[in-house]
């Protein structure tokens, strides 16, 4: 069994996520895997690591050392994650609109795939975040905004201005990322060397606009996740389960030796794209279409995934896009209608 740490992030200003929309007015709340595996990859590259991370990780496609959730918001204590797509949401009521939560407290999940009911003056959703929060939470653990940069031509006398939507959280919110090591072995070698690039991502920035402070941390703080574990099923199903089925909390790019039933579950995809860093030449990335994070699929084995060599066309190296699966066994409920 795969064991694993959290990561939480404790900004230090706004984080800039490129929304899926490509509006750059727009930001997102989820920086995707195959993101965090490429800031993690710069980080170890910045470390001295490159060679060995390349080969523990992109160079194993049956099992990659490490795999990475996307990173997702928090308010303490509250992990916040995509909710298992087929149970959500739940039926109507007349106290919460569930289906505006776009994401919801891991214990909310828990619940949900131990077959158990939401109670709706429990719960509340919060419009300007799209969380599941705690009814008697009346703040909210982040926000969408703008902000407008003007960048001056000192030869030419003029002036761009440039609006770029961002996340700014509350205090005591941030986001989080799920660390799973393929083993025990994987995770000595590892653990030390990836603490250390998640703390460098820390100081340099995440995401867009990090010459200018943003996608910062003022810390980071890593917890033993002992929750991971808990949620793959550990007895027989009960009469009201069908069979087993994968929760991922990932992106995910299905590989050859995947055995995926796509006439079940519940899944919807993403079209991801993006550019080359700088020094590469900044060129634009083929766009990959990936299963989203919150997928529910029937599989006889855990989904595995792959990577993507997504270099444009005359660079002399590999660009990597990682969409390695990290997904949870969960017993398959009927959803309540």
């Amino acid at each position: 069994m795969q064991t694993a740490f959290v990561a939480r992030f404790y900004p230090s200003g706004p984080w800039r996520i490129a929304a899926d929309s490509g509006d750059p007015e727009d930001s997102a709340a989820v920086l995707h895997s195959d993101a965090v595996y490429s800031a993690v990859t710069w980080a170890m590259q910045r470390l001295g690591f490159l060679p060995e991370w390349l080969e523990a990780v992109f160079r194993r496609p049956d099992s990659p050392a490490v795999r990475f959730s996307s990173a997702f918001p928090f308010l303490d204590p509250w992990l916040f994650v995509p909710p298992p797509s087929h149970l959500w949401p739940p039926p109507p009521s007349t106290k919460v609109r569930w289906k505006g939560a776009r994401l919801i407290p891991l214990e909310a999940a828990q619940a949900l795939l131990k077959g158990e009911a939401l109670a709706e003056e429990q719960w509340r959703v919060d419009g300007e975040s799209q969380c599941l929060l705690p009814a008697e939470w009346e703040s909210s653990p982040f926000r969408f905004a703008v902000r407008s940069g003007c960048a001056v031509d000192r030869l030419e006398q003029g002036a761009a201005v440039k609006r770029l939507g961002c996340v700014e959280f509350a205090s005591g919110a941030g986001m989080w990322l799920l660390a799973a090591f393929s083993d025990a072995e994987a995770r000595s070698r590892w653990e030390p060397a990836l603490k250390a690039a998640l703390l460098l991502l820390g100081d340099s920035g995440v995401g867009g606009r990090r010459s200018a402070g943003w996608g910062g941390a003022r810390r980071v703080e890593f917890e033993e996740a002992d929750w991971w574990s808990a949620l793959t099923r550990e007895e027989p199903p009960s009469e009201a389960a069908e069979s087993t089925a994968w929760w991922l909390l990932s992106a995910y790019l299905p590989s050859e030796q995947d055995a995926v039933d796509w006439n079940k579950g519940q899944y919807r995809v993403l079209e991801r794209n993006g550019r080359v860093d700088a020094v590469s030449g900044g060129a634009l990335k083929p766009s990959t279409r990936m299963v989203a994070e919150g997928a529910v699929l029937f599989a006889p084995q855990a989904p595995r995934g792959r990577a993507l060599d997504v270099a444009p066309e005359g660079l002399p190296h590999p660009v990597y896009r990682a969409g390695f699966a990290l997904a949870a066994e969960i017993v398959w409920r009927e959803p309540v209608k």
